[in-house]
């Protein structure tokens, strides 16, 4: 019987975005769980502060680190991250992309600008992020990226955030394939609104009391949103015992919105 890859135990993972909010707490899953090393990416110096104490809080864990600062729309700076990561740390097991932009705009106001910003990070980099996974990670690796609910919503001023992600799950559906064989599996997760500082930048008080309303289970959430503690073992779960699951998106939004 084949050994199933259902442990984090000496693993080597790299997250992009995981220098703080869900991106962070997934690191920090993976460091209880035993992973030897996590490589932390973060965009910019707007974001070197928290992705430095991440990485002091999980060396205390007692996983090993790497920062890597970079805008991953940059082709050569996702070849870059994995470079490294193999360079420091060997073979490379999971990885994890988290980042993204949020543009929302009814489509008359939506200008060039916000289409190629919104399409650079949530599309081009998602995809050279899986292309360097799947060059770059052991057999039996997993890459997952996460997503939105958003693209199984009918709503107005939301076209190029979900539009420039709805992409994501053709790549995961071709990698899963294209990489199969080596027995790596590829998912998307597709969260709900989540309480993060990424949200409330683009909502009203009246959007957000709605979007904390909207999902099926939210009388039962702490704020009626997503909770990053809710969706960070779902990625657990995908890069151990979940294995079996691959090419796949999976909405992790109590309800939200579903297909």
């Amino acid at each position: 019987m084949t050994e199933r890859p259902n442990t984090l135990q000496d693993k080597v993972a790299v997250i992009a975005g995981g220098g703080k909010n869900l991106g962070a707490l997934i690191a920090h899953g993976f460091a209880d769980a035993g992973a030897r090393a996590i490589v932390i990416h973060y965009n910019g110096d707007a974001s070197r502060e928290q992705a430095e104490r991440t990485a002091a809080e999980l060396q205390v864990k007692g996983a090993r680190t790497l920062l890597f600062q970079g805008d991953l729309s940059v082709v050569d700076n996702v070849v870059a991250l994995f470079d490294q990561a193999k360079a420091k740390f060997g073979a490379i097991d999971i990885a994890v992309n988290t980042v993204g932009v949020v543009i929302k705009k009814p489509i008359l106001e939506v200008t060039e600008a916000d289409y190629e910003r919104s399409f650079d990070a949530n599309s081009k980099a998602a995809f050279f992020f899986i292309q360097q996974a799947g060059r770059s990670l052991a057999d039996r690796g997993k890459i997952i990226t996460i997503v939105s609910s958003l693209l199984a919503a009918y709503t107005d001023s939301y076209a190029v955030y979900p539009g420039s992600k709805a992409p994501v799950e053709h790549y995961t559906r071709a990698a899963s394939k294209e990489f199969g064989r080596r027995g790596i599996s590829v998912n998307a997760i597709g969260p709900g609104p989540m309480d993060t500082p990424f949200f409330y930048g683009q909502e009203s008080a009246q959007s957000t009391a709605y979007h904390a309303s909207a999902a099926a289970l939210s009388a039962y959430s702490r704020k009626g949103l997503t909770d990053i503690q809710d969706i960070a073992p779902i990625v657990t779960f995908l890069a151990t015992d979940g294995w079996w699951i691959t090419g796949q998106t999976l909405f992790a939004n109590g309800g939200y919105t579903t297909r």
